[in-house]
């Protein structure tokens, strides 16, 4: 992953809890990087080692974690690095959804190398639609949570994000019933 994540999970971290955190969230990690350069490509562990590292930190499951640093993602990381874009992915939750499947084309003009996830928007309802996330990464579905509440956050929506299907439960995809 690219180094604007695993800043972003630092600015979680040190704008909730103190540099003090982060500094033992670095330390448990056993990432030895004093800065990440936001587009440079980091292994994918690294992300992983320092969200594990703030669950034990912070003394929280890693799900909170995840869940936190998608919401960070939306209304920190993306409005600071990617505010017109995000702006113009609609005028309201249900909008930017449907339109979530071609955000990550544009963000590949910013980051060539990124492996972004694919989504598709299925069973479309006045206050419902069905979210399909496909990864080669493992382990992120509660971050993708985070990220569905981030964005009716930002568009100032009670979303509740359920999920229907998961590949800990041997799906080849996850799907989240998004309802507002």
């Amino acid at each position: 992953m690219y180094g604007i994540v695993n800043k972003a999970i630092q600015g979680l971290v040190t704008e909730n809890f103190g540099k003090e955190s982060w500094e033992k969230v670095k330390q448990k990690s056993g990432v030895e990087i004093d800065s990440f350069l936001s587009h440079e490509p980091y292994p994918d562990e690294y992300t992983f080692q320092l969200a594990g590292a703030a669950a034990e930190v912070l003394n929280m499951p890693l799900k909170d974690v995840l869940i936190a640093f998608g919401e960070y993602w939306v209304l920190k990381t993306g409005m600071q690095h990617y505010g017109s874009l995000m702006q113009a992915g609609g005028n309201n939750l249900k909008e930017f959804l449907i339109n979530l499947p071609a955000f990550h084309s544009r963000v590949m003009l910013i980051y060539p190398n990124l492996t972004p996830p694919e989504f598709k928007i299925t069973n479309i309802d006045d206050n419902s639609l069905h979210v399909h996330y496909f990864s080669q990464r493992q382990g992120l579905k509660d971050f993708v949570v985070g990220l569905l509440q981030g964005l009716g956050k930002m568009y100032q929506v009670n979303a509740q994000i359920l999920i229907s299907q998961t590949t800990e439960n041997g799906a080849d995809h996850d799907v989240f019933i998004v309802k507002w």
